[in-house]
C-alpha cells in the first residue's frame, strides 16, 4: 500500500518541524509499507553514537539498549554504555559496564539475562593506534578480550571480570560476543562469539556457556569454521541466536565471503552439534536478530545493505525456521549510509520496537541509535 501524495506533503511539513533528538524522525515518504506491518512510530533515540544496539527486555518490562558510545565505526576511544527506557520511545543512560583502557575502546557487545534477573553485558573492543581525535589517523591494532560486566540494579552499576571469558585460540584473534544471552534447557546460559584469523584467511563461530550465572565461559562448541560446510563462505562471524526449546537452537550466521549473506545453522543435542541447514538473506544483508513474537512465529529482524535499499527488513516462520516469509522492508532509503544491526522486543501491547543504529538520514546527518515502533497487522 503506498501513501498518498496528500499525506506525504502533511508528514514531509512534520518532518521540518523536527531537528532534535527524542522526536519522530521520517525518510522517504515515498517508501512503500507492507500489506502485512504498521510502522506505529519512528525515533532518533540516542543521537551521537554508533551504537550497534543490543535490547534487552527486563524482567519490569521496562528495556535497556547496550551500545557503543562514540559516533564512529571504531576509531575513537569509547566505552560500552547501557541506556534504559519505559516505552522504546525516549531513553535515559543507565551505567557504563565497559569503560575503555587508555589507547583502546570498548564496542562489541552481547548481553542479556542471568536466570535470577540480573543484566549481563560481554564486551570486546580494540586496541588502538594514531590520534583517536583524528579519526583518519587511526588503526585497530588487534581485538580485546571480551570482560564480563553483571548488573543488579538494571544497568547502573557494574561488577566487571576482566578474565571471565576464555582466551584467543592459537593463530586466531580474541574471541569477539555477539548478539542475546540465551538460557538452555539445562540452567546454563549460552552466547556466541566469533574470531579471525590472523592472516583474515577465515572466521571462526562457537557456542559458549555459563554453569555460575554468567559470570565465567567456557566454549562448547564450534558451530562453523571456514571448513566442511562453511568453506565456501570461508567462516561466518556475527550471528544471531535462538533457542527453540528441548534442546533444539538455530543461528543465523553472517558469511565472511561469498556476498556476505546469512546462513541458518540448526542444532538438534543442545548446541553440541550443529549443520548448515539454508541461506536466509541476499548478500549484503546481514547481520540479524531472532526473536519469538506472541503468536509463536520467529521473526528475523536484519540489516539490508543493497544499494538503493539502505535501511531494515524482516522475515517470519511458522515452522521452526525450516521455511521463512517473503521479505517485509521496515524502512530503506536511497541514501547510502553504514546502517544496520537491528535487534528487536515486543512489548506487553504486542507492538515490537526495533533498534538499529545509522550514520545518517534523511534530515539526519549524525550517527544514532534510531527506533522503530511497529506491529503486524
Amino acid at each position: 500500500m503506498y501513501v498518498t501524495l496528500s499525506l506525504c506533503f502533511l508528514i514531509f511539513l512534520q518532518a521540518r518541524l523536527y531537528s532534535m533528538s527524542n522526536v519522530p524522525e521520517i525518510t522517504s515518504p515515498l517508501i512503500p509499507i507492507g500489506d502485512s506491518i504498521e510502522i506505529i512510530e519512528r525515533y532518533i533515540a540516542i543521537d551521537n553514537v554508533c551504537a550497534w544496539p543490543n535490547l534487552t527486555k527486563m524482567p519490569d518490562g521496562s528495556l535497556v539498549a547496550t551500545i557503543s558510545n562514540q559516533p564512529s565505526h571504531g576509531r575513537k576511544l569509547g566505552d560500552v554504555e547501557c541506556w534504559s527506557s519505559l516505552d522504546g520511545k525516549f531513553w535515559q543512560k543507565a551505567g557504563t559496564p565497559a569503560v575503555h583502557d587508555p589507547q583502546t575502546n570498548r564496542m562489541n557487545v552481547a548481553a542479556g539475562l542471568s536466570k535470577s534477573g540480573e543484566l549481563i553485558v560481554l564486551a570486546s573492543g580494540w586496541e588502538v593506534s594514531g590520534n583517536p581525535e583524528i579519526e583518519e589517523n587511526v588503526k585497530l591494532i588487534y581485538v580485546l578480550r571480551p570482560w564480563v560486566s553483571i548488573s543488579k540494579d538494571h544497568g547502573k552499576n557494574w561488577s566487571v571480570n576482566k578474565s571471565g571469558f576464555p582466551v584467543a585460540e592459537s593463530g586466531m584473534t580474541n574471541f569477539v560476543p555477539f548478539g542475546d544471552i540465551l538460557e538452555a534447557e539445562d540452567g546454563s546460559l549460552r552466547v556466541i562469539g566469533y574470531a579471525q584469523s590472523l592472516d583474515k584467511a577465515i572466521n571462526k563461530v562457537s557456542m559458549f556457556r555459563s554453569d555460575d550465572n554468567g559470570r565465567s565461559w567456557t566454549m562448547l562448541a564450534k558451530i562453523s569454521t571456514g571448513s566442511g560446510e562453511s568453506a565456501l563462505a570461508k567462516g561466518h562471524n556475527e550471528t544471531a541466536l535462538y533457542h527453540l526449546g528441548n534442546g533444539e537452537w538455530i543461528a543465523a550466521a553472517r558469511r565472511w565471503r561469498a556476498g556476505a549473506s546469512l546462513d541458518l545453522f540448526r542444532s538438534t543435542d543442545d548446541g553440541k552439534t550443529w549443520n548448515i541447514e539454508s541461506e536466509l538473506t541476499q548478500g549484503r544483508q546481514h547481520p540479524a536478530h531472532i526473536m519469538q513474537i506472541k503468536d509463536g512465529k520467529l521473526l528475523l529482524t536484519y540489516s539490508n545493505r543493497i544499494s538503493g535499499k539502505y535501511g531494515v527488513a524482516i522475515k517470519t516462520s511458522d515452522d521452526k525456521g525450516k521455511s521463512w516469509s517473503d521479505e517485509i522492508i521496515l524502512f530503506s532509503q536511497d541514501l547510502y549510509a553504514d546502517i544496520g544491526y537491528p535487534s528487536s522486543v515486543q512489548m506487553e501491547n504486542g507492538n515490537i520496537v526495533t533498534a538499529y543504529y545509522a550514520s545518517k538520514v534523511k534530515n539526519h546527518d549524525r550517527y544514532h541509535m534510531g527506533t522503530l515502533t511497529w506491529k503486524f497487522k
